[in-house]
């Protein structure tokens, strides 16, 4: 298991003219693992891999890799709608030190099942660096099926674990009561992240905790612990901003906190937009309390 506990999918920071914030990334990455984080997830939706260049992936994944250090996990986002780009982007980041890499289910050209299992079993014959199946059916319009993720689990040795964020706690139930040894099972919104470990899940891959590393390390903590009366109390208390984060498209919430914060600009990538500075006050509104308990 790559990891347990709660581990951040990182924002990636722009400078006002658009470019990467390497200073602010470095910034970030230190926070996380001085904050109690798990493990540090980069280059995945929150850190619109999409919008990024080849050239900046290869900069920012080595420079994660020499941030972190070793001291966490470090997972590398890899998969797109190309197996032979998610092979190329696997392969570098395996090559450079990635402790593992988060594949995504193919989005816009929607394969079935079968065709999914082919991607992830040919970028496991490429490297053998830890793979986490990502299943974000609101975000790529492909839901991988129960069956699909956990013949992959079973049949092809570096799958290791999956970020599930399709809403559906009995797909969450039947991955945790059908999984081999050893296989990870993580909550992929954060909203769901206490009724995940109810049913025996490992962690979060988590949004809020780019603002609140230390609240949703102890959540997930205790939830792992079976303390679950005093996990839901923290879960309360991150809860609205937990939704606040989707109150717009992630990650433009999140990324508008911590630019009020002073730890990063807002800006984002088209056709990634800022939003109101309305939209903004509200946001704030809703993380006040969160943000509280954080600095307590």
């Amino acid at each position: 298991m790559i990891f347990t506990g709660s581990a951040t999918a990182l924002v990636t920071p722009f400078s006002g003219d658009g470019l990467i914030d390497e200073a602010a990334f470095c910034n970030l990455i230190d926070r996380q693992i001085q904050s109690g984080s798990s493990a540090v997830v980069v280059l995945g939706t929150t850190g619109e891999n999409a919008t990024i260049t080849p050239k900046e992936r290869s900069r920012l994944s080595a420079i994660a890799v020499e941030q972190v250090a070793g001291r966490v996990p470090l997972i590398i986002g890899t998969g797109n709608n190309s197996t032979s780009e998610s092979i190329a982007f696997s392969v570098e980041a395996d090559r450079l030190g990635a402790d593992g890499l988060l594949v995504v289910g193919p989005y816009y050209n929607k394969p079935p099942q079968r065709g999914f299992k082919a991607h992830v079993a040919a970028i496991a014959d490429a490297t053998s660096c830890p793979i986490i199946l990502y299943n974000v059916p609101g975000r790529t319009g492909f839901d991988a099926s129960t069956e699909s993720i956990l013949e992959m689990a079973h049949e092809i040795p570096s799958v290791a674990g999956v970020k599930e964020a399709s809403g559906d706690l009995a797909k969450v139930a039947d991955l945790v009561q059908g999984r081999p040894e050893g296989f990870a099972v993580y909550s992929g919104d954060d909203e769901w992240t206490l009724f995940f470990l109810a049913l025996g899940a490992d962690g979060v891959i988590s949004v809020v905790s780019n603002v609140l590393p230390r609240l949703m390390s102890r959540l997930v903590r205790l939830g792992l612990e079976g303390e679950l009366k005093e996990a839901s109390q923290v879960h309360y208390t991150l809860l609205r901003a937990m939704r606040a984060c989707f109150l717009d498209t992630n990650p433009i919430p999140a990324k508008a906190v911590l630019a009020k914060l002073g730890y990063a600009e807002s800006t984002l990538r088209l056709p990634l937009v800022a939003i109101s500075a309305e939209q903004e006050e509200v946001i704030m509104s809703e993380f006040l309390t969160a943000l509280e308990a954080e600095e307590a």
